[in-house]
């Protein structure tokens, strides 16, 4: 439990500094944190259930797998982890391609929503209908 609280504390301050960043122009790295966020609180749902991955996909994989196929959370959400991460993966690895501010500042509201979905169901609650 003391893993995952700490897990969730990294997804908040990752959203703050997706914020900030957004908020000073880095607009790329913004999207980047956000994705981390959501990251994080994956990491963090997947934990409590005794699950743990070391690599991304594994983590995105997991999420579909354990809690969207089975209906404990909406297929909005797992939507929204792999457009994060496809933007994450623009922002820290695109050359030509960058994150536009309209985009970062979608990703910092789609990676609050996920973390506060990840909350609900760590609470014992259900997440339907995005």
């Amino acid at each position: 439990m003391r893993e995952t609280e700490a897990l969730l504390e990294r997804a908040e301050a990752s959203i703050r500094a997706a914020r900030e960043l957004s908020t000073q122009g880095f607009h790329d790295f913004a999207a980047s944190r956000a994705y981390y966020a959501a990251f994080y609180a994956a990491t963090a749902l997947l934990l409590e259930d005794g699950l743990e991955f070391r690599k991304h996909s594994g983590v995105i994989a997991a999420i579909h797998r354990e809690y969207v196929r089975t209906g404990r959370l909406d297929k909005k959400y797992g939507k929204d982890l792999n457009w994060l991460f496809e933007l994450r993966n623009i922002g820290d690895y695109g050359v030509i391609d960058h994150v536009s501010q309209k985009e970062a500042e979608k990703a910092i509201e789609v990676a609050s929503g996920f973390l506060l979905a990840v909350r609900t169901l760590l609470q014992g609650g259900t997440v339907k209908d995005g």
